[in-house]
């Protein structure tokens, strides 16, 4: 039986959003982070987290120092009871300064790749889903990948306008959108977002 999935932004969304964070010792969880990631577990979905980064195409740190730094973000919520089904990343950039990284890929966001990949990987159902971003970008690729509901919230990048009329809700954190959700969160009748914030 195909099981609903929560994707989740990196960056901005479960860990405080610093310029191109690829340390351990620069990785902070966003508060509530932790309790939400379990009600999510608890309620039966699967966790999925999608994260552009960039910062490896640009040269600003090693895949191998994404890949550690991923490996102490999994050890860490393991040791608060929280295991993630899967954690996508894009390490492309059309431009990117090194050779190797200079790719028009279909997994970079808004492109729906990461998501699509995960779905089949994990029989995930999408249209059960949902998503968890900052930026616009995520919402692009959360509609592209026919995931069912899409939302923002406000502790990453500053919200355009038109990130937040794209979205399905636009919340304070990650906590808040997750305790909506799973009291069966429902689009309001009149056209917009709700704004938890």
């Amino acid at each position: 039986m195909r099981r609903p999935a929560a994707f989740i932004d990196r960056d901005g969304v479960l860990n405080e959003e610093r310029a191109f964070v690829h340390r351990p010792e620069d990785f902070k969880l966003v508060p509530g982070a932790i309790e939400a990631l379990r009600l999510l577990q608890e309620a039966g979905y699967r966790l999925v987290v999608v994260t552009n980064q960039s910062g490896i195409a640009r040269g600003l740190y090693r895949e191998a120092d994404y890949l550690a730094l991923t490996a102490h973000m999994r050890s860490s919520l393991e040791a608060r009871g929280v295991r993630l089904d899967d954690v996508e990343y894009c390490p492309h950039l059309p431009d990117a300064p090194l050779a190797r990284y200079r790719v028009d890929c279909d997994c970079r966001k808004p492109r729906p790749g990461m998501l699509l990949k995960a779905i089949e990987a994990l029989d995930i159902e999408p249209r059960a889903s949902f998503l968890v971003g900052d930026r616009l970008s995520d919402v692009e690729a959360g509609r592209a990948a026919g995931v069912g509901r899409c939302f923002l919230v406000r502790t990453g990048y500053e919200l355009s306008e038109e990130a937040m009329a794209r979205a399905d809700g636009v919340y304070a954190d990650l906590l808040a959108c997750v305790r909506d959700v799973l009291n069966e969160w429902r689009p309001a009748a009149n056209p917009g977002p709700p704004d938890r914030s």
